[in-house]
């Protein structure tokens, strides 16, 4: 498609979210962290702490010429708590970052450590005992919606224009939100959902009414087109589709609602297996799911299973992903990342909701040729739907 086509990058996704056709179909591989930083030749530490997230997706969706998605974040003041924190440097590569959140209910003492290689990861969850630390974690992490301060969102919105569809980030679901914080992490997380039932209901309860209350004044104080919640370890792969169904998929669903209410549109992201929940995403919905990943670390097994997908979503919710992005993007050649594209457009090309994506990030060592083998596939399929 020429540079003079009438449609932006932005214009080509929201078309897809909306079931609305457009010249071309949207070509987005999910730059996050590896590619961004390679591109600008930062290390992840000066990625992560001095390189406008925002300003760092469009460097690199620009740099392709395709379509893209990325999020945006509000700012969250926090009246209720204090903080205070240490860096020491652990190796000439390591960053070590420890914390202690003062809160009514008592502190929190968390750690995670920085590396100029890889994003950070953490080494102290802050609920150590469940019973004694829960409400010191909810005063922390659901502090009033009312004060949230959404200009640094609306400033990335206004400076990203019409590169790539910038969203609000409204958070994560809940067994995310809880496990993010419980010592142990998923396994830990997963035992107290059966041995704190009850008191983890009202939790719950109290993370959906914040992630609906902050849905609505995003909706209400801002222009955002759309937007969207993250995943860690709410997928089927990791927590199954039994709990997820009871823990994760009421706020999905109470979120998109209020997003739809207001005439916005919200994304999910939803790595690992889906193949058991992708009707649950049609009922609910949604406006776009990604990353519809291949085996092994997903489910959805060439042109049979993106065609099942498609039944499945009947129309209602646009597929975003499915381009391996290890065994075909990093290991695989230009001719194997060409055929995916086409497996994909096959399954979906009676459809406008479809974009062409990856499954999942993009990894710093994929040859930058086969990334434009997939725009390049993907700029010569045609009009949508």
């Amino acid at each position: 498609m020429s540079q003079n086509s009438a449609l932006t990058p932005k214009q080509r996704m929201l078309n897809a979210y909306r079931g609305v056709k457009s010249d071309t179909v949207a070509v987005a591989p999910e730059f996050w962290y590896y590619y961004p930083a390679k591109l600008l030749g930062v290390d992840m530490i000066e990625f992560s702490r001095e390189v406008p997230f925002h300003q760092a997706l469009k460097h690199a969706f620009e740099a392709f010429a395709c379509e893209g998605w990325g999020a945006a974040f509000p700012a969250m003041p926090n009246p209720d708590i204090e903080g205070s924190g240490e860096e020491r440097w652990v190796s000439e590569t390591r960053l070590e970052c420890r914390s202690v959140i003062h809160t009514p209910h008592g502190d929190l003492q968390s750690a995670s450590v920085l590396d100029r290689e890889e994003p950070g990861w953490v080494t102290e969850r802050p609920i150590k005992d469940l019973t004694r630390d829960l409400d010191a974690y909810e005063v922390y992490s659901l502090p009033d919606p009312e004060i949230m301060d959404v200009t640094p969102l609306v400033r990335a919105w206004e400076e990203v224009g019409e590169s790539y569809l910038l969203e609000a980030w409204l958070g994560v679901p809940f067994f995310d939100h809880f496990g993010s914080g419980r010592e142990g992490a998923l396994q830990q997380a997963i035992y107290d959902l059966y041995e704190h039932e009850d008191r983890l209901e009202a939790f719950r309860r109290k993370h959906l009414e914040h992630m609906v209350h902050k849905t609505r004044l995003i909706c209400e104080r801002t222009p955002v087109e759309s937007l969207v919640i993250g995943c860690s370890w709410s997928c089927n792969s990791l927590i199954s589709p039994t709990l997820w169904r009871r823990w994760d998929k009421p706020v999905i669903a109470a979120c998109a609602e209020e997003a739809h209410r207001h005439g916005r549109l919200l994304h999910i992201h939803f790595h690992g297996k889906c193949m058991d929940t992708v009707a649950d995403f049609a009922e609910m919905e949604l406006d776009c799911v990604c990353p519809f990943e291949r085996p092994p670390g997903g489910d959805v097994e060439g042109l049979q299973g993106l065609r099942e997908v498609a039944r499945l979503l009947d129309g209602k919710v646009t597929m975003n992903g499915n381009i391996h992005t290890v065994e075909t993007l990093i290991r695989g050649t230009e001719a194997d990342v060409r055929r995916e594209v086409q497996e994909v457009w096959e399954a979906f090309q009676h459809t406008p909701r479809v974009i062409i994506g990856t499954g999942d990030q993009v990894g710093r060592e994929t040859p930058e040729e086969n990334l434009w083998a997939m725009v390049d596939e993907a700029r010569g399929l045609g009009p949508t739907g």
